[in-house]
């Protein structure tokens, strides 16, 4: 199958490439299998689409400017994967599988991994479903684990560049001692009503408040939320909050460059002293907030017309490790 690699969105984009799927059935994982199809036969009464037992990772894969192909940090996603399985009851397999399994899906879809030069990747994604038919809400040690893989362009096709943002005090993403640090479907549903909102008033991103005071900062739509000032790299620490593996990695860079890292409860209060502010995950690494309206006060906070200085270092020193134009010295990347 030809592919436009100029063209791709940040988006599924089909391939009929293979995928590969095993079912845990009488208190162990099946031996796994290889398809095409692009369709999961469930139960109609199944824990996933009945009680949403469901997890899932997204992994990029990066063609590099030496030829190598790099997945970036699967270790840390089963890692992930594992913390959401203990909380939804559902079997998960190692980590070894994991990670095997999803350098294997970049095997067998390696000519699906866009170029170089195109800026583009390849997208993996694990997925952990119950699959038990039931009725009764309880734990059920039934389950399918899929992988698949995408390519997927530029999340920002014309280079980084700022959006705007509101703030939303009236909806929760997530509870205090919930889902919310970990990832499954059931913390993006909850987000769609003030997703939707905010787009049809002009704001491409929500940045969510915790659910007790609506004080302090929680995510950024689907993002973990992350901030500048002078040499700090600032963002928010609540138990409800996904520990984004992005996040983790422009921390420890930060780190390298010497900035002074806080990772602490933020104030809405603090966003005018903010010189930037931005949201960081898998997608687009980095997005820049370039307003942030407040509709408590009617004031928007403005930070910047292109992205500032330091985020775009940022931005850049992940994309070089990705990418492989510098070294790898955390060892993040999985050669291929």
């Amino acid at each position: 199958m030809e592919l436009n690699w100029e063209e791709l969105g940040f988006d599924f984009n089909p391939t009929g490439g293979q995928n590969l799927r095993t079912y845990f059935k009488d208190g162990q994982w099946q031996q796994p299998f290889y398809t095409t199809d692009e369709y999961i036969p469930v139960h109609i009464a199944s824990a996933c689409l009945n009680y949403g037992l469901q997890a899932f990772e997204g992994i990029k894969a990066f063609r590099g400017v030496d030829g190598k192909v790099r997945l970036f940090r699967p270790h840390a996603h089963a890692k992930r994967m594992a913390a959401g399985a203990r909380k939804l009851c559902l079997p998960m397999v190692s980590e070894e599988f994991f990670v095997d399994a999803c350098v294997d899906i970049v095997r067998k879809n390696v000519e699906f991994l866009p170029p170089y030069e195109s800026r583009a990747a390849l997208y993996v994604r694990p997925i952990l479903f119950g699959t038990k038919p039931c009725l009764t809400v309880q734990a059920y040690r039934e389950a399918g684990f899929c992988v698949f893989a995408t390519p997927v362009g530029p999340y920002f096709k014309e280079g980084i560049h700022p959006i705007n943002a509101i703030i939303n005090r009236n909806q929760d993403r997530s509870a205090p001692l919930g889902t919310g640090d970990v990832k499954v479907g059931g913390n993006y549903a909850s987000s769609m009503l003030s997703c939707q909102e905010a787009k049809d008033l002009g704001y491409k991103a929500v940045l969510y408040t915790e659910s007790v005071e609506h004080r302090y900062i929680e995510e950024c739509g689907a993002a973990n939320f992350i901030a500048i000032k002078g040499n700090r790299y600032i963002t928010p620490q609540s138990p409800s909050i996904l520990p984004s593996i992005t996040n983790d990695s422009l921390r420890q860079i930060a780190r390298d460059k010497g900035f002074i890292v806080e990772q602490r409860p933020v104030d809405i209060a603090e966003l005018p002293t903010f010189e930037e502010c931005g949201a960081c995950g898998t997608g687009a690494i980095i997005t820049p907030l370039g307003n942030i309206f407040d509709p408590e006060t009617g004031k928007t906070i403005h930070y910047c017309d292109e992205t500032g200085p330091v985020l775009l270092d940022l931005y850049h020193s992940l994309q070089d490790i990705q990418y492989g134009r510098t070294e790898d010295k955390h060892g993040w990347c999985v050669e291929v």
